[in-house]
């Protein structure tokens, strides 16, 4: 094979190049496949990475590459096996533009905050499920006990800084579902990553060998995965709000109006398009990592396995 479908088609060194290739991986029109397409992808791929040739295939080397991303957008990578529809990275963003634009709109209710956040976090859990990985899969107990946790400190803030905001201006009561997004991401992403945080993450040599495990770099990949989970939400869950609220004060949209929902989950699908890609590309996915950063013990165990090796390499997640 001339062409290593198995390693992303830009240079994943540049934030460019990583934007580029999550540009591709979060299409949301990949979302609206057909079968019969995605059949076509999976035969492409599974006859390319067997030998099979370009023009045998018939198709260029454009047409590889979307049937790749288009099979990677719907098919697990490590079972194989079809992804539920709403699980899959191409449903990203017009499942959290509805659920972003009604936890927006519906602020004010207590029932509607308490139905929308816990339907974001039943959302998460989906795609946190759909996602986990093949060799390490995230155990039922785990998945509930950040559920129940995500779920949990997403309402307490948001209840609880609702009640802060009635004494405020309104956009402030309008921005309480982006700190309620914040806090349930900083207790979901430990909370499902808690066997990485307590046993640490694989460390790999530039062939894929296994060498160590780091709890200091599992740390730091959940913390970028984190940030980059909060800038995503950020744009939507700011922009949206103060588009409402001046268009209210310039009295363009009456207060109260039902169109605020519709123009609310439209201005955050937008949002969210952009937002998407261009945060998971902060950080690089494999991390190149020197070794003298890396705790004592860690090091040793690598320099053991390894003379000499001065860098390593660890997938921070998404």
């Amino acid at each position: 094979m001339s062409i290593n479908i198995d390693k992303p088609r830009w240079d994943q060194s540049t934030y460019a190049g990583r934007a580029k290739h999550f540009f591709t991986v979060t299409n949301p029109l990949n979302a609206f496949a057909t079968s019969k397409q995605l059949d076509r992808a999976k035969e492409i791929v599974t006859k390319y990475r067997k030998g099979a040739s370009l023009k045998q295939l018939g198709i260029d080397e454009d047409e590889l590459w979307r049937a790749k991303y288009l099979y990677d957008s719907a098919y697990h990578p490590d079972t194989g096996e079809k992804m539920v529809m709403v699980g899959r990275m191409s449903a990203q963003v017009p499942m959290n533009m509805m659920i972003t634009g009604c936890m927006m709109t519906f602020y004010k209710s207590t029932p509607a905050v308490i139905f929308w956040q816990w339907f974001n976090q039943s959302f998460n859990a989906v795609v946190n499920y759909t996602n986990r990985s093949g060799s390490s899969p995230i155990p039922l107990e785990t998945l509930g006990i950040s559920y129940v946790g995500a779920t949990g400190g997403a309402l307490v803030t948001a209840l609880g800084l609702n009640r802060l905001a009635r004494r405020g201006p309104p956009l402030a009561g309008r921005l309480v579902p982006l700190a309620a997004v914040a806090a349930a991401n900083c207790v979901n992403i430990p909370l499902m990553r808690f066997t990485e945080l307590r046993d640490g993450i694989e460390l790999q040599n530039e062939k894929g060998d296994l060498l160590a495990r780091s709890r200091k770099a599992a740390r730091e990949a959940i913390s970028s995965v984190t940030v980059s989970r909060i800038g995503m939400a950020m744009p939507s869950m700011v922009l949206a709000p103060v588009l409402i609220d001046t268009l209210e004060r310039r009295c363009i949209l009456a207060r109260g109006s039902l169109w605020a929902g519709p123009i609310q989950v439209a201005f955050c699908g937008l949002c969210l398009t952009f937002a998407t890609p261009l945060c998971c590309a902060l950080f690089a996915q494999k991390v190149a990592v020197n070794v003298d950063h890396l705790e004592e013990d860690t090091r040793e165990e690598i320099l053991k396995k390894a003379p000499g090796t001065r860098v390593v390499y660890y997938n921070k997640g998404l």
